[in-house]
């Protein structure tokens, strides 16, 4: 049997551990959960085969570098920046390494270290990124075998509420970390290149520069910048390209409203809240608004964001209970953004049988022949429940994917990767298709920028 160590039984293992589990009497695979709460761990073990569960810290270095040992490929879904404790561990020993996050600057410096010892270290192997990076390598290494030179490239990803599970104003419910949802954004503006001209967007007018996409079957969504569009063009090999430029995905109408959370100063992160514990969310609104001895908090928030009482917006902030004087925000010394996030957890929170979704979609704009061209690529994917929710399947599928090709050496590049390469992509790609994750490529002439909106 050939143990596969997978350290953190968090929300985004469910699939994982499922696919691989499904794969692990064929593959002769044994699978070891190791989590900081055992009985976490053993919640995500129940009921499958050739499986256990181990407690682990992983800031015990004993029990850490034991397990990690006795592992033929280590799996990290901690969060990111506990990956390179795992890392350099796994160095030490000479053992392959899977994660879904980003390549951090401690993680790329182990580089020639990896390489030197003939390990792969696969990251960004995830849904955003990780699906994202190999659905759009696969269709900008197409047009470049073909001659062809890109000239846009457009990217937005989206973690949603599946339609028949949407049943809120706000058309959204969290899917994954309901705090990287409340800072999203801040830390700089967001930067990306438009026909040439570089842009940026300053994270008080993020939420009110959005981009309409319309996706077979799904209808409209705006896509709103993520920070930081131009680490792109290296990864992806777009040197020289006009236009680039990467989003988040949410249902018409999001951006809009959570700007009023943003300019009241709500996302905020940077400081605490006088006796937060005992606050009322009806006093957290009021902390933001001026004083007056008549007015509601009702109304002065309507004047504050110049709202008037009949529009959806108004609607759907009395959706959140905002106003309740009985509700308390119940934690110690919270920053705005943490009070937010109570509230919001509350009325966001998917039931036990409701269905999340993500949604993909690219852009490129080429040109070819002396011709311009445009092709659109989608991905939908919906969730089965609460527990194996698309983002789970997203995430964990390619993660085990990549792990079994590792070990059945079909991927063997050495060194700290990205699934950006042909290589790894191409097969990834092609089972992905077996849990019903596929692109709809749609081709059309590509018009570009008019000027004017530049």
């Amino acid at each position: 049997m050939r143990n596969i160590l997978i350290i953190g039984a968090g929300k985004s293992t469910s699939s994982l551990i499922r696919y691989l589990s499904e794969k692990s009497t064929s593959q002769s695979l044994q699978l070891i959960v190791a989590d900081k709460s055992l009985e976490t761990a053993q919640n995500m073990t129940k009921g499958f085969k050739n499986i256990k569960a181990l407690e682990l810290d992983i800031f015990d270095q004993e029990t850490r570098q034991q397990a990690i040992q006795n592992a033929s490929i280590v799996i990290s879904m901690l969060p990111a920046r506990f990956h390179i404790e795992v890392a350099k561990d796994c160095v030490k020993f000479g053992k392959n390494m899977v994660t879904a996050s980003y390549v951090s600057n401690e993680m790329q410096a182990l580089d020639e270290e990896v390489k030197a010892k003939g390990l792969t270290f696969m990251n960004e192997i995830g849904v955003d990124p990780g699906i994202d990076h190999m659905s759009a390598m696969k269709v900008i290494d197409e047009i470049k075998d073909k001659g062809g030179k890109i000239l846009m490239f457009e990217s937005f990803t989206g973690g949603l509420v599946a339609p028949e599970s949407d049943d809120n104003l706000w058309n959204y419910k969290f899917t994954w970390n309901p705090r990287n949802v409340v800072v999203a954004g801040q830390g700089g503006a967001a930067e990306f290149i438009q026909e040439g001209q570089y842009k940026y967007i300053p994270y008080q007018r993020l939420f009110r520069r959005t981009e309409f996409l319309e996706v077979p079957g799904y209808g409209r969504f705006e896509g709103l910048a993520n920070r930081n569009s131009l680490a792109y063009i290296e990864v992806y090999g777009l040197e020289n390209i006009s236009t680039i430029y990467r989003g988040t995905l949410r249902r018409v109408g999001f951006s809009r409203a959570w700007n009023v959370f943003v300019q009241l100063g709500m996302t905020d992160d940077t400081y605490t809240l006088q006796n937060s514990e005992e606050m009322s969310y009806r006093d957290f609104v009021n902390s933001f608004l001026p004083y007056s001895p008549s007015d509601s908090v009702e109304l002065k928030l309507r004047h504050a964001v110049k709202l008037d009482q009949d529009d959806l917006l108004w609607d759907k902030l009395l959706e959140l209970d905002l106003f309740n004087p009985n509700k308390k925000i119940g934690l110690k010394e919270a920053t705005p953004a943490q009070a937010l996030q109570k509230i919001l957890e509350e009325k966001w929170t998917l039931k036990p049988e409701d269905k999340d979704m993500i949604v993909m979609y690219h852009k490129f704009g080429y040109e070819i022949n002396g011709e311009k061209k445009q092709i659109d690529s989608t991905m939908v994917s919906i969730g089965e429940n609460q527990k194996y929710t698309a983002m789970a399947k997203t995430v964990g599928i390619p993660v085990g994917i990549a792990c079994v090709k590792i070990l059945n050496k079909q991927i063997t590049m050495p060194g700290i990767l990205r699934p950006i390469h042909k290589e790894v992509y191409q097969p990834v790609l092609k089972e992905l298709e077996e849990y019903n994750i596929i692109f709809n490529e749609e081709e059309k002439k590509y018009h570009g920028y008019n000027p004017d909106q530049l």
